[in-house]
């Protein structure tokens, strides 16, 4: 089985297009995506008004100017961070640092969290700016569609992002387990009370040879009888 690092295998592998538009991970990327440019779309549309009487437009949400700001500048930045993260994705298994992994993971898991804190709150203050809308400001109805699906579609990038948020959880989660399982590695060689392991045959061999090369030495002792000279042992 291939080594497995914060849910991805080692670096240097090919891309494969089709099994990464397969994740899970993928697939709320792109549907968290599609919610951005749809909530974008229709502040930037549908979501001013006015009355007859009026030249000025206000936004639909109770004439409050926050409300749509808030949501424009949501969904632009929340369609930019997707594409971000989406890039982030397609590089991860190129990196081959392990601690440039665990970075990346955590920073997924952060602001996927915080993403989905937004949408909440931002889902709880449109809605209430909803209800404070008075008929009158918009005797036609005119974008009421359009603020609905802005309020349901916010409420659904909640659970996106949370979503993504757990997943970037769960491979933390993996690349913490099999740190911890290459740290309780033990030898084989080690478990069976042998303490010197494997190098214990070669230096009981070393020993030997040791022994021979000084029984050898001790053979080449003898006296010239002409020079008077002999060989030393050493």
């Amino acid at each position: 089985m291939e080594a497995m690092a914060y849910g991805a295998g080692k670096a240097g592998g090919a891309f494969d297009p089709t099994a990464f538009f397969q994740r899970p991970h993928t697939i709320l990327r792109l549907i968290s995506r599609l919610f951005s440019i749809v909530i974008f779309g229709s502040i930037a549309n549908e979501g001013y008004v006015n009355r007859p009487d009026e030249v000025q437009e206000f936004c639909i949400f109770n004439r409050n100017q926050n409300a749509c700001n808030y949501k424009v500048l949501m969904g632009s930045l929340s369609l930019l961070c997707c594409l971000a993260f989406l890039a982030m994705d397609v590089y991860f298994p190129q990196i081959s640092s392990i601690k440039d992994r665990k970075k990346a993971v955590l920073a997924d898991v952060g602001f996927s969290a915080f993403w989905s804190f937004m949408w909440f709150v931002g889902f709880c203050f449109l809605s209430n700016q909803w209800q404070e809308s008075k008929p009158e400001d918009n005797p036609l109805r005119e974008g009421w569609a359009a603020a609905r699906a802005v309020i349901v579609f916010t409420f659904f990038s909640t659970f996106t992002w949370a979503a993504q948020s757990f997943l970037g959880y769960r491979k933390y989660k993996l690349g913490a387990d099999a740190a911890l399982f290459s740290q309780d590695y033990v030898d084989p060689s080690l478990q069976d009370g042998d303490s010197e392991g494997p190098y214990a045959s070669v230096r009981s061999r070393g020993d030997d040879l040791e022994g021979r090369d000084q029984e050898g030495a001790s053979s080449y002792q003898g006296v010239n009888s002409e020079t008077g000279g002999g060989y030393q042992e050493y």
